[in-house]
């Protein structure tokens, strides 16, 4: 396999963007990636989306984008994974690029959440129909059976799922594409609307609008477009079972650690090593479950993480340094390309006032429905 780089990024704002259609968003944001590797062609194209189908009607998204690009004639292919869809077409670029099958790849991804569909209705169908949708459990509530699970097996509390939540704004406050750019305290999360018990509104990511997208080539060739390429370590993905009641620990998420292992190894690096991590907090539960299945805290510490600053700028491990899902946004089909996006600017040193210091070694993961596919990838700063 060649050794792969990211050449270059775009990323549109975050938020309920009524002006913009799902085509322009995309667009958007393939274009930055585009122009700021200075490159004018493309050898394919993958698109991560989970469900413009129900959300704007719109499905056969590839072709389109392609069109609309005015690139007309390359090869595009949609790609989904519900939730991660975005990291699912990053690594399907990935490997495109890496087999030598094609040498400019990008790897975008989209969501339009706020045109008017049931938002609660289209994310449910990534959960098992038969087994939970059909005795009405939303994923607020199979996240909450997650928390519960977990307050059992380790004492978490609602106050250590608020800490999460403070971190992720206070993240959010410096990211000029975050949908919530402002802070919240402890108590503004411990007495917001209650949802699904233990989890309150402000543990929850909001519905969004938003496209980002990420250019590869060889790493052989990527000094031809960037000074600044980023290599693609690893990549490793992996699935559990659709529905929660099947799984043998709720409170573990075996498909996180599993994904987490696999990129790893094809790495060559340890958790020891991440500097710098964006992972799937779709709700504040989920940032700390999967803080100890990556391997950045033992089981049952993850619950301390975010207290006590060891996941925040500055700490051991800073996590979600973007604001995360919970206050940079989380339109699903986008998001793992997002993650993408925050590491390339991180390991450039372009990152501003959000920068981790020295950071060489990044990680993103990106996650499906409550925890049924997950994918990682490790990047490192050339």
């Amino acid at each position: 396999m060649r050794e792969v780089a990211v050449i270059g990024t775009g990323i549109t704002r975050f938020g309920e963007l009524w002006e913009a259609s799902l085509r322009d968003l995309c667009v958007e944001a393939a274009l930055g990636a585009l122009t700021s590797a200075g490159a004018d062609t493309l050898d394919s194209i993958y698109v991560g989306n989970m469900s413009a189908g129900l959300f704007v009607g719109q499905e056969h998204l590839a072709p389109l984008m392609a069109d609309y690009l005015g690139l007309g004639g390359v090869p595009a292919t949609r790609v989904e994974s519900a939730c991660a869809s975005g990291g699912m077409a990053l690594r399907s670029a990935f490997l495109e690029v890496a087999s030598g099958m094609s040498d400019l790849v990008l790897a975008a991804g989209v969501e339009k959440m706020n045109d008017g569909a049931d938002v609660t209705g289209v994310l449910a169908t990534a959960s098992d129909q038969e087994l939970e949708v059909y005795y009405g459990v939303t994923f607020p509530g199979l996240y909450a059976m997650v928390a519960r699970a977990h307050m059992e097996k380790y004492g978490t509390t609602e106050e250590d799922l608020s800490w999460v939540s403070v971190k992720a704004h206070r993240n959010g406050a410096r990211n000029p594409n975050a949908q919530f750019r402002r802070l919240i305290s402890l108590e503004d999360v411990m007495t917001s609307t209650m949802v699904a018990e233990p989890l309150r509104m402000l543990h929850c990511s909001p519905v969004t609008d938003g496209a980002a997208a990420v250019l590869l080539c060889p790493l052989e060739r990527a000094k031809e477009f960037t000074d600044r390429p980023v290599k693609i370590l690893g990549s490793g993905a992996a699935t559990s079972t659709l529905s929660l009641t099947h799984r043998k620990d709720p409170a573990d998420l075996d498909v996180v650690e599993l994904s987490g292992r696999r990129a790893y190894e094809m790495a060559g690096v340890t958790p020891d090593d991440i500097q710098v991590a964006e992972v799937h907090d779709c709700f504040a539960i989920a940032e700390i479950c999967c803080y100890e299945a990556l391997g950045f805290v033992e089981p049952g510490k993850g619950k301390d993480a975010a207290r006590d600053g060891v996941t925040d700028l500055g700490g051991k491990i800073p996590v979600n340094i973007s604001g995360g899902l919970k206050a940079k946004g989380h339109p699903v089909g986008a998001t793992g390309i997002a993650q993408a996006v925050t590491l390339v600017e991180q390991l450039r040193g372009e990152a501003g006032e959000s920068q981790v210091e020295g950071a060489r070694i990044g990680l993103a993961q990106n996650m499906g429905g409550s925890g049924a596919s997950s994918v990682v990838h490790i990047f490192q700063g050339v």
